[in-house]
């Protein structure tokens, strides 16, 4: 009886400290699956959605919106002014420039606004691992934070879906602008100028 009763503590123990390490495993993953451009798992690990919605603000210039939105039941009014505000046409730079792999990849790092600039993941030889710090940790909701050479802080928060199953659903960028993101499209090579005196016509 005491080593039944032993195995099921252990067991209990195990869950506890699974349940509580899922946020930090899910954030692990995210990088790794970034890494691999891997898109299917970070499908299953990001919620889009939610993440285009909480970096679309931010990209306006609204810093309120570097704050995880309350629910329903915290802030009703404040719920349904964010319907209509979501609702609004998006100006200025688009979110899922912050969400290609390399940028995910690069946010994850501590890259911060910077990771927009990402067009390919950074060499293995170049990539700082930082390790994520806890900032708020509960039953449904979890957040840590990635920070860069200068302080700045980068917030990733992160909602249970299952018993151990977590998803990102905010990025809170560091204050400031973005950064000019490079076109992916190549510039056409100038015309060669033609001599005077000379035409596209052979002579004859």
């Amino acid at each position: 009886m005491k080593l039944i009763g032993r195995l099921i503590l252990a067991a209990i123990v195990i869950a506890a400290i699974s349940f509580f390490a899922a946020p930090g495993v899910a954030f692990f993953a995210i990088r790794s699956a970034a890494d691999a451009n891997d898109a299917a798992a970070l499908s299953r690990l990001i919620d889009y959605t939610a993440v285009r919605q909480s970096l679309r603000p931010q990209l306006n210039g609204n810093p309120a919106a570097q704050a995880p939105a309350a629910s329903f039941l915290e802030d009703p009014i404040g719920a349904v002014r964010r319907q209509f505000e979501q609702a609004a046409p998006a100006l200025g730079p688009q979110p899922d420039i912050y969400l290609t792999p390399a940028a995910v990849a690069a946010l994850t790092r501590g890259e911060g606004r910077y990771a927009a600039q990402r067009t390919a993941p950074a060499p293995e030889g170049e990539r700082q691992d930082l390790f994520p710090e806890p900032v708020f940790w509960g039953v449904n909701r979890a957040r840590m934070a990635v920070t860069d050479e200068g302080g700045s802080k980068t917030i990733f928060t992160f909602e249970r879906k299952g018993p151990f199953e977590w998803r990102l659903v905010h990025i809170a960028l560091p204050d400031g602008a973005v950064p000019t993101v490079r076109s992916l499209r190549t510039t056409p090579p100038l015309l060669e100028e033609v001599p005077a005196g000379k035409s596209g016509k052979t002579g004859g």
